[in-house]
């Protein structure tokens, strides 16, 4: 069926949903999401980040919607129309949710582990007012350890479920889950049980924020100080493959994530063996570096070399400036 978003027509498989359908034309119309996630079956429709306007529903019923609508659990029509960036009322509306969801989170970006990877602190860049209307006090949680290496910093949530959804459906049993109503819903172990499963180093890396973080890694470094590299290895675990991302400050590996999308989204889960345990670079098969978008603070001082125009015909010029490179890359 046909679908129509920001004036870009597409043909998707029937059952698509307009999030999905964006993605597949990609760019800057593809809206933002912190709750919906590709790998998780039901995620979706809590952060209402994702908020379109339908302008027509189907060929056969063009009238439009009367409202937004979240766009990860909207399926597509034949002939629909969809309004993303090109919407004031959606612009407007997402500034508004992005407002929603500052409202109780701490402005601990410069100690927070997850800045520079984090989608709140992209989307505040986008769509964040300059300062708070906001005159009570915040929402504040003492922070808890569930289980030796994962700290839940419930403070910083957003009730995304993620985290849930994949002890849910990667773990063998849940521990953990979202407790109370309203406005001191929390996700929490309840009698602070520990969550131990083969899998659970999983909840960080889906986590949007900085709610759950990897304790081994804990303010040891900023990620952009750092060198992801992709490597591999044989995984005792059988529904582990052991592909990740090694993440190198000088010779040390400083952490191991699962691989992830260009949305964020990790490709494969990895077992806490992978994670936790293996972080000698002979335990690994380097695949090389990993490729980061030039949009992401990640990025930053991670060259390919490429001589300048003006030292192209002076070997020695070359060979100094390779050797420039690689002090800087150790560096």
């Amino acid at each position: 069926m046909k679908v129509t978003i920001d004036g870009i027509a597409i043909e998707v498989e029937p059952g698509t949903s307009i999030l999905n359908a964006a993605r597949q034309i990609g760019g800057d119309i593809v809206p933002p999401a912190m709750c919906y996630y590709s790998k998780l079956k039901d995620s979706g429709g809590k952060c209402r980040t994702c908020l379109v306007k339908v302008s027509k529903g189907s060929e056969k019923d063009p009238r439009p919607m009367p409202k937004l609508v979240a766009s990860c659990r909207t399926p597509v029509s034949d002939g629909m129309e969809v309004q993303n960036i090109t919407s004031p009322e959606v612009i407007e509306a997402r500034r508004g949710i992005v407002e929603m969801l500052l409202i109780n989170h701490p402005l601990d970006c410069p100690i927070c582990d997850q800045a520079g990877e984090c989608d709140l602190q992209n989307l505040g860049f986008d769509h964040g007012a300059v300062k708070t209307r906001y005159e009570f006090d915040r929402r504040t949680f003492e922070k808890i350890d569930i289980g030796d290496k994962i700290q839940l910093h419930m403070t910083r949530c957003i009730l995304c479920y993620r985290c849930v959804f994949v002890a849910d459906q990667i773990t063998d049993h849940r521990i953990h889950g979202i407790l109370n109503r309203g406005d001191h819903s929390e996700i929490s172990t309840y009698i602070q049980h520990a969550v131990d499963n083969d899998f659970s180093g999983n909840v960080i890396d889906v986590c949007p924020v900085g709610a759950l973080t990897d304790k081994t890694f804990r303010f040891k470094n900023r990620v952009w100080f750092t060198k992801p590299v992709d490597a591999h290895r044989d995984c005792d675990h059988p529904t582990c493959n052991g592909k990740v991302t090694l993440w190198y400050k000088g010779d040390e590996v400083m952490r191991v994530t699962a691989r992830k999308d260009q949305y964020g989204e990790v490709e494969e889960f990895i077992c806490n063996t992978c994670r936790f345990d293996k972080k000698k670079t002979s335990d690994w098969v380097i695949e090389g570096p990993r490729k980061i978008s030039h949009k992401s603070v990640i990025s930053s001082n991670h060259y390919d070399f490429i001589p300048l125009p003006v030292v192209k015909n002076n070997p020695v010029l070359i060979e100094a400036n390779k050797e420039q490179f690689e002090r800087d890359t150790r560096l």
